[in-house]
């Protein structure tokens, strides 16, 4: 079973989700020092059905680069999160072919149950 989570380490709902969860043999990735190649956003896209669920608006580039005006595409939102970690919305945690998004109650309580597996 291949596990990984995708955090910042600044992000402190990161932090916090990490010491909650039991990690024990999971790969984490660091996507400020280990960059998302495009294979992995192709494939966490693929799993999540898109590249819009992945991409964070709250990210304090969305509004300085104007984005909160424009009027966004698929390829905007993987050309944007390849360009700028904190785009992707976090953490992302991956479960073989299962993927969770973000820190919504839902999804960090369906996360902490995979990664239980």
């Amino acid at each position: 079973m291949k596990k990984t989570i995708f955090h910042l380490p600044t992000c402190s709902t990161c932090v916090r989700l990490i010491r909650e969860w039991n990690t024990e043999g999971v790969e984490m990735r660091d996507i400020r020092n280990d960059k998302i190649t495009e294979e992995e956003i192709d494939h966490m896209a693929k799993l999540a059905g898109g590249y819009e669920p992945l991409f964070s608006r709250r990210a304090m580039k969305y509004k300085s680069l104007g984005l909160k005006d424009m009027n966004l595409t698929e390829a905007d939102y993987r050309k944007y999160i390849l360009e700028e970690e904190t785009f992707l919305k976090r953490p992302v945690v991956i479960v073989d072919d299962e993927i969770f998004i973000g820190n919504g109650k839902a999804d960090v309580a369906k996360a902490a149950e995979a990664l239980e597996r």
